[in-house]
């Protein structure tokens, strides 16, 4: 018989208000590099313009110190999550790693944050150095959301985790989540050359065709179609595949809030990309990529039942326990 888990209410709901603080603070960070504001503390790291509490002369300095502050805060809320992790008690090996995980990417995330202060990648720079690093910095957003997801996720499960998705699956899953990251990156890039051409950075005494911060402009749409048609076809076939009410639900409320994303999309190109839009793009695009990731974790612990006796998708393998 199967142990039954109580579920530790409190901690979950902690782990939860991360994940919300972790996007609040990744929503500011869009507002830093959308007003401009990046160069607010000029290039000194970890302090602003060579003070611990700067004098805010200006709006700029007001907005990056305060990012600053949000994000520092973020530490200190997922230390104590790993605290708290280790002190759960039946233990629970899974969200002990996740959350782990989480602080080791939410230091990665710091690390890269000052250096693009440091390199001066911020303001008006349009260099190529700067859309690369600013790709990578929100690939690291994602995976650091994904162990935060997952520490939450973990704690809430009342069974042991144990993994009975077939490696077909895990392979759909793993090139949904990597193409969701690599699209987003191009919006991140995407976002920075839409900034710099309304400021007039960019487009003026550059190669307006040949220029990567424009030329992304266009292939991030593309790329976004792309993308949520190969998620569309993978949430048709698991919909097939498993005959549970929670993963049918949250596959249509992937299809949803999909749907929504591209409306939202040609709503921004539509209306030149203000920044009040780019922050709400944003918002929709983590909270499609926290649902990605939950939905992905129950596939990973939910044996196939196919429906109307079609071949599931995924064939049920011996379980994989993670130690909970």
């Amino acid at each position: 018989m199967t142990e039954t888990i109580t579920k530790p209410m409190a901690f979950i709901r902690y782990a939860w208000f991360n994940v919300a603080y972790l996007i609040g603070v990744i929503l500011w960070g869009a507002v830093v590099r959308a007003t401009g504001s990046g160069a607010g503390c000029g290039n000194h790291w970890p302090t602003c313009n060579g003070e611990i509490i700067p004098r805010a002369e200006n709006i700029e300095t007001l907005i990056e110190f305060s990012h600053r502050l949000t994000s520092g805060f973020s530490g200190i809320l997922i230390i104590i999550l790993v605290i708290w992790a280790f002190r759960l008690k039946p233990v629970r090996k899974f969200v002990r790693m996740m959350a782990l995980m989480t602080l080791v990417f939410v230091i990665i995330e710091g690390g890269i944050g000052a250096a693009l202060v440091r390199l001066e990648l911020v303001e008006d720079n349009a260099s190529t150095l700067r859309a690369v690093a600013i790709g990578l910095h929100l690939v690291n957003t994602l995976v650091l959301l994904f162990w935060a997801a997952l520490t939450a996720w973990g704690a809430s499960q009342t069974k042991p985790i144990e993994f009975f998705a077939s490696a077909r699956t895990r392979v759909v899953l793993a090139i949904g989540l990597l193409s969701f990251s690599v699209m987003s990156a191009a919006g991140a890039v995407t976002a920075l050359g839409d900034t710099l051409l309304m400021s007039g950075v960019i487009g003026a005494n550059t190669n307006y065709v040949d220029h990567i911060l424009i030329s992304l402009r266009a292939w991030h749409p593309i790329l976004a179609i792309l993308v949520s048609g190969y998620l569309f076809i993978m949430g048709y076939f698991f919909l097939q595949a498993y005959d549970s009410p929670r993963i049918t639900s949250q596959t249509y409320a992937l299809f949803i809030l999909i749907s929504l994303q591209i409306a939202m999309g040609v709503v921004n190109i539509i209306l030149q990309a203000p920044v009040w839009m780019q922050v709400l793009h944003l918002l929709l695009a983590d909270t499609l990529w926290l649902l990605l990731v939950v939905l992905s974790a129950n596939l990973m612990i939910t044996q196939p039942v196919a429906k109307q006796k079609r071949e599931p998708l995924a064939e049920s393998q011996p379980a994989i326990a993670t130690g909970d």
